[in-house]
């Protein structure tokens, strides 16, 4: 080989995919071809295929890459920004950073479907619950939304779901932030539900016709205002009250929960995690018991496992968009997980002591400037405030402020806003009066007045007072990391979910302080760095989709969903079409389709699969022409949830063409596109892309994700704006995110990952994806029946294994292969889903064939284990597979009465000897969580 002095050393796409050449001819002999040529040919249909490359730039090595986004990051300006608006500058203790952020024991763990093996990360989300819970007041939280305008939105539709009279007006006071009013307009619309914006003395003069109302506490520009009689009016006229607040200021006045509030909402950024340009973070909902169905998201809750002993896992209406569809309450798939912990974590390792005396410290220097503003003579009002001051006729102050190194809010009508924060020192403040002309005062009086001040207490669970000493929450995070299974132990084949390397390199970015310290609302000329991030990755994603635009704003799939049907919804009522109200989706599509299409205010009308798994085309024609004059879109997967690429996709597109709809592409298996073929030449009109799947996002342990979304040229003028930032269409519906970039300070992964590997890489990638799949399947086959494959045999990125007859052969069913896989060391695929009773496995680009075998081996052996039961050799009821997983204390208990010993059910394969995964709980126990149903800590001596 020719030596090239010009190709970087460091090249990103070796390391990121996974086989090695050699690895990569001996699979395709395996499979009968010659080169991935023949298998892609074999597998993509060539009506579809790309006939040019990627015209993405050529790949730069990992240390040039960083040193590219490095110069890129440096464009951005780093002011301190007192802007408010529910964002905070925050100390991230270092403690936190390093080993949670920064920890892909963390940041690589999956959705905990599979509990038993997701202990640690479940019991940091109950801690998170539980500290909402008792901040708000309210004794039912769920474990993270997305960000708190979402979160409004959700509190919303969950009020109208509770309402029994149908009455149609949701009520939202305007000192509420406007990013919140905003996104609570553009999720209302779709739904028929009239948001009424005012003053809250205008909520009676509604009356008979509100089901709902949305207060500020704190309000937007900081006032605490006493909300008591408007709850005590609600209540008596049966209208839900939520109410944004803010977690620190709850440890100093009186909580949601205790005023009246039915359900409380906001953010939990200022615990402890960085501004980011808006995201990601994790917001709330907590609620009164009654209203446990009704909420949306994720809950954890407590329950025990076979053993008796303390376990947690979701609960209640976990996944109900998938069980539900079109009647589900939320189209909520993914949470903020990690963010999640992270405040959780921030709330552990201060306590309540320590939580107050930073309330009270933010508190008392928001005192000092108000006492200082006021000597000066200048209006700041009378209202009780926490953190936050509106200081009237004073806009001519903000450039000044600027040019001290402050960013301030400038309202429209000349006043400024001042929101101090965690990180704001007594000099600050000085500095800050010195813009306005003041001085600090001698001494201010701190204490919150009556009625306004909590007196209840705060975190009195135990877990909340015994981790104060760094070294003490060090272990802790470390021990409950090691009861997570994460990529750092194994491959997590989950189908659907892409979950593929996160580079090193594309993760260290995310906290540098020019990203991560950049507020959503900061002036554009300060964000010129992230400004060129976003121009880069929107031009790349246009690329690779083969659409006219790209909008960043959706924080997640589901948003992403939400997001293009919307885009298609005003461009129908643009043509006078909003008539065209029928949304197709066939029987095989994702859970989340079916739920979004009603939120965007579509009629779901099921399209049928023929036996081969692929969409019914003469079922979707027959559809489509019934519904002629009212059809408005098709929400398709491509591959198809089955994990096959439909030959028929372009006559799918054409149909629902010619009967007036447009075709919404799910982009949850990209992976499988990149570089060989794309949404916008398969026909599509809009696709959304998963970027924490096929584009390196860490799943988080369910959160965060960025769910963009790319269009063809007629529906770019309808891109989604945002009433605080200057983007969107010329036509642009309203924001669905509360930032105006959804979450900024994970796009750079992102950007990482295409910058790497090139357009050459990227295809590369794709091939490979699909190279594993068929490998995979076919070393199966003989063991499973591979459920669905193409016209030529093969699958695209992932296959399904049908297991359903060995519940009539052996009495196992899949749950309990899954749970065996454990003891194997492996987070099992995705479990019945698209079909009841079978396993989706999606290997991804980047595991090395060794691994591959290595799971191939672990289903293998657990088949033998299965022939067992049916042969007679093994106890139907008393086997490895039907008392999976083995705990390490159940392997030295001094009782074992089972009829295979001890090294089967722990050690069955070589590769455990070796190093071993120890499930912390045995099978847990979800009807009895259900039954008995605790979503906050449970007390200490519980786990004894």
């Amino acid at each position: 080989m020719r030596f090239d002095p010009f190709t970087p050393s460091d090249r990103f796409a070796p390391r990121h995919i996974g086989p090695r050449p050699h690895d990569v001819e001996q699979m395709l002999e395996l499979l009968g071809y010659e080169d991935l040529d023949d298998l892609v040919a074999d597998t993509v249909p060539h009506d579809i295929r790309m006939t040019t490359p990627l015209a993405i730039p050529e790949a730069k090595g990992e240390h040039q890459t960083l040193m590219e986004i490095r110069e890129l990051s440096r464009q951005n300006r780093v002011l301190r920004s007192f802007i408010g608006l529910g964002y905070h500058g925050v100390i991230t203790p270092t403690v936190i950073l390093r080993n949670i952020l920064e920890n892909p024991g963390w940041y690589t763990q999956y959705t905990p479907y599979q509990a038993e093996i997701a202990q640690g990360r479940l019991e940091a989300l109950l801690n998170f619950q539980t500290m909402v819970s008792d901040l708000t007041g309210l004794p039912l939280a769920n474990a993270s939304l997305l960000d708190e305008a979402t979160a409004a939105a959700e509190a919303m539709t969950m009020s109208a779901a509770i309402d029994g009279k149908k009455r149609g007006v949701f009520f939202v006071a305007e000192d509420c932030h406007p990013q919140i009013i905003a996104v609570v307009r553009t999720r209302a619309e779709p739904l028929g539900i009239d948001v009424t914006v005012g003053p809250v003395d205008a909520v009676r003069a509604n009356g008979g016709r509100l089901f709902g109302i949305l207060l500020s506490y704190p309000t937007t520009d900081g006032r605490i205002v006493d909300y008591e009689a408007v709850c005590r009016w609600a209540r008596e006229h049966d209208v839900i009250v939520t109410m944004a607040t803010d977690l620190l200021a709850l440890t100093l006045i009186r909580p949601p929960g205790e005023i009246g509030a039915d359900i409380a909402i906001g953010n939990s950024q200022r615990f402890g995690v960085a501004l980011g340009a808006g995201g990601p973070h994790a917001a709330f909902l907590a609620t009164r018991e009654k209203h446990a169905r009704r909420l949306p998201g994720r809950v954890v809750g407590v329950s025990k496992d076979a053993d008796g002993k303390v376990a947690f896992r979701l609960a209640i209406q976990t996944r109900e968009q998938h069980i539900r569809r079109d009647k589900a309450t939320s189209n909520i798939c993914t949470a903020q997980v990690l963010l999640a912990v992270m405040a959780g974590m921030y709330a552990v390792y201060h306590g309540p002591d320590g939580l107050k005396r930073i309330a009270r410290r933010v508190h008392g220097l928001a005192t000092l400037l108000f006492d200082g503003l006021r000597r000066k003579g200048l209006d700041v009002g009378e209202t009780p405030f926490f953190d936050t001051l509106r200081v009237r006729n004073a806009g001519r102050f903000v450039g000044e402020a600027v040019r001290a190194g402050f960013n301030l809010r400038a309202y429209a009508d000349g006043s400024v806003g001042i929101a101090l924060d965690e990180t704001t020192t007594l000099d600050e403040v000085k500095a800050l009066l010195g813009v306005f002309g003041a001085e600090l005062v001698d001494q201010a009086d701190v204490e919150i007045p009556a009625p306004h001040a909590r007196t209840s207490e705060i975190l009195t669970h135990e877990v909340f007072h015994r981790y104060h000493a760094e070294h003490e929450l060090l272990r802790y995070i470390h021990r409950l990391q090691a009861r997570d299974l994460s990529m750092t132990t194994s491959m997590i084949s989950l189908g659907s979910c892409t979950m593929k390397l996160n580079a090193t390199t594309e993760m260290i970015p995310v906290t540098w302080p020019e990203l991560a310290d950049i507020h959503p609302f900061a002036p554009a000329e300060q964000c010129q760095g992230y400004a060129e991030i976003y121009r880069q990755l929107e031009s790349w994603l246009r690329e690779i989709t083969g659409f006219a635009a790209v909008s960043l704003q959706p924080n997640a799939g589901s948003q992403g969903e939400l997001t293009g049907l919307l885009v298609i919804r005003a461009y129908l009522a643009s043509r006078r079409e909003s008539h065209r109200n029928v949304c197709l989706i066939p029987v095989s599509a994702h859970g989340t389709n079916p739920a979004s299409a009603v939120m965007a205010g579509f009629r779901v009308v099921v399209v049928d699969c023929d036996p081969k798994g692929n969409v019914d085309v003469a079922d979707l024609r027959k559809k489509a022409e019934a519904h002629r004059d009212t059809l408005g879109a098709l929400m398709i997967t491509y591959p198809s949830t089955h994990g096959v690429f439909e030959a028929s996709i372009r006559e799918i597109c054409r149909i629902v063409h010619d009967n007036g709809g447009q075709v919404y592409m799910d982009g949850a298996n990209m992976n499988a596109q990149v570089g060989l073929t794309s949404p916008g030449l398969v026909g599509a009109d809009v696709c959304h892309l998963n970027l924490h799947k096929t584009f390196c996002i860490p799943h988080g342990g369910g959160g965060p994700g960025m769910g963009p979304i790319g269009v063809a040229t007629h529906l770019e003028p309808f891109l989604p704006g945002h009433p605080l930032a200057d983007l969107g269409g010329a036509q642009a519906i309203g924001p669905v995110s509360a930032a105006p970039y959804g979450s900024p300070s994970i796009l750079p992964i992102s950007w990482a990952y295409i910058r790497m590997m090139g357009g050459d890489g990227l295809k590369r990638a794709t091939e490979i994806a699909i190279l594993n799949a068929n490998y995979m399947a076919t070393r199966l086959s003989p063991h499973y029946p591979v459920l669905y494959t193409g016209e030529k045999g093969r699958v695209a990125h992932e296959f399904i294994l049908d297991c359903r007859a060995f519940r009539k052969s052996a009495g196992i069913e899949v749950e309990d292969i899954a749970k065996r896989l454990m003891d194997y060391g492996f987070h099992a695929p995705t479990m019945s889903f698209p079909v009841a009773g079978t396993l989706m496995i999606e290997p991804t680009e980047s595991e090395s064939r060794q691994e591959l075998d290595r799971l191939c081996e672990a289903l293998i052996m657990i088949r033998e284990e299965i022939r067992a039961v049916e042969r007679g050799r093994a106890d139907p009821e008393d086997n490895v597979l039907k008392n999976a997983p083995h705990t390490a204390l159940r392997i030295v208990s001094d009782e074992w009465s089972h009829p295979y010993t001890r090294e089967q059910a722990a050690f069955p394969a070589p590769w455990v000897r070796e190093h071993k995964f120890w499930p912390p709980v045995a099978r847990i126990d979800n009807a009895y969580g259900d039954r008995h149903l605790v979503c906050v800590c449970p007390p200490m001596e519980a786990y004894h």
